[in-house]
């Protein structure tokens, strides 16, 4: 890991003096709850439903991918097909299917899995980490492609993965099973690769790399997971090899449909406490926020600043997406390792990733700085909005500029009085989430 210690830089600003930080209250956002309670039941069920032919399964020896993108359940999700691969006669196993995150370093893909509490131990399997993989085919473009050794050398492989919308283009296939292939099970060497010719090829050649892997490799069925607006799991299809791309498109279609958004477009500053990797490969999801490093978000909320508080634990660290910030905390960047986060950007070739925004000494600094900084808008009562991050879309709060806007929201629930903004004696917001 590499840290860096940031310098305390002092500066006067003019007319800091005469910022007002509005009083904040809490409000609950509705979204549609559907979610699935019984998941181990679920997952047993469309797999004898959807699956034909369990006798093919018997004495092969199967890999499950398991992603680093933040899954509800994901233990339990794959503890399942575990329990039941193995009373249909397989040998299951899991590797770690996550392009370049953990450092791009077998020992640290695991670390992620632990943290999902999916371990040899817990899930009752082998799980084979290694960035070394096997080189399949190539794209009509000349791209070589490449999969995880393990994966490649298996009688089958099951392709598990969220199907959400991406944080860099849009198109029929996104985040979800294809991009697995394309990505995450080709290892850091298949992910650079892949990144190389930019984000803006991903629409076209994601489709051309899984009809390849298709062909090529001994791909046994697909396990799809669809999340709602409150981070629960909402859809799990299981489908048949020569079904992948098209459920893949159609699960995509659900997940662009239960993103969780906030009900009103204008914002002045908006903080965020936490970002991470577990919660969007830009650290906070452009399909919340309108920010992004590719084009195609702009019109999605009409944000002006955006203050980002800190990493969760969940990231390691790895701080891709701070560069969306107008301004964080020295305490913020002194958290960042820099070899991860870098290494993550390198990869996507994405460089301005990597960039860090100006920061101050504390929480309090930081929003009057944003507020400071806004153009055109009633310096006595700026539009604020505070997050715990962009899977946490319930519960949120606002600034009193709201107030009318949210007690007429027919899908806005008003939960608290207003109150000030609190701050330790350090500075530093107090943990209202």
């Amino acid at each position: 890991m590499q840290f860096i210690e940031f310098p305390k830089i002092d500066f006067k600003i003019e007319g800091m003096e005469d910022v007002k930080i509005p009083k904040m209250f809490r409000i609950r956002q509705r979204y549609d709850k559907t979610r699935i309670i019984d998941i181990a039941s679920h997952i047993r069920r469309r797999m004898e439903e959807n699956l034909s032919d369990r006798e093919q399964f018997k004495g092969r020896k199967l890999c499950i991918t398991a992603g680093s993108r933040g899954i509800p359940n994901l233990d339990v999700i794959i503890k399942t097909i575990v329990d039941i691969l193995k009373e249909w006669g397989a040998e299951p196993f899991i590797i770690p299917a996550m392009g370049s995150h953990g450092g791009a370093t077998a020992e640290g893909q695991l670390e992620i899995l632990a943290t999902c509490n999916i371990t040899e131990e817990s899930m009752g399997v082998p799980i084979k980490s290694s960035m070394d993989v096997v080189q399949i085919g190539n794209l009509p473009d000349g791209t070589p492609l490449f999969c995880d050794k393990y994966a490649a050398g298996s009688d089958g492989i099951i392709l598990l993965n969220k199907v959400k919308p991406h944080t860099d283009f849009r198109a029929k296939h996104e985040s979800g099973l294809a991009k697995m292939l394309a990505i995450g099970i080709a290892k850091h060497a298949g992910a650079s690769q892949f990144h190389m010719k930019g984000v803006s090829t991903f629409a076209e050649r994601i489709p051309q790399v899984c009809r390849v892997f298709l062909d090529k490799l001994p791909v046994a069925f697909g396990v799809g997971i669809v999340q709602n607006a409150y981070d629960k799991i909402s859809r799990i299809e299981i489908m048949e090899k020569d079904r992948i791309l098209v459920k893949d498109a159609e699960l995509q279609r659900v997940a662009k449909a239960s993103v969780a958004n906030f009900k009103f477009r204008d914002i002045d500053v908006l903080i965020i406490d936490e970002i991470g990797k577990n919660i969007s490969g830009n650290g906070a999801d452009p399909n919340v926020t309108g920010r992004s490093m590719a084009p195609g978000f702009e019109g999605m909320l009409n944000l002006k600043k955006l203050f980002i508080r800190g990493l969760n634990k969940e990231t390691h660290h790895n701080a891709c997406g701070i560069s969306l910030a107008d301004v964080t905390t020295r305490r913020c960047l002194n958290s960042v390792d820099f070899e991860s986060t870098w290494i993550n950007v390198v990869t996507s070739t994405m460089l301005a990733g990597g960039k860090i925004p100006m920061y101050r000494e504390t929480d309090r600094d930081a929003v009057m700085l944003a507020i400071r900084t806004c153009n055109d808008i009633d310096f006595n009562n700026p539009r604020v909005v505070r997050i715990k991050d962009t899977l946490s879309m319930e519960y949120i709060e606002v600034s009193e500029a709201y107030l009318d806007e949210c007690a007429a929201h027919p899908e806005i629930e008003i939960v608290s009085e207003p109150h000030k903004l609190e701050f330790d004696a350090d500075g530093f917001m107090t943990d209202v989430f």
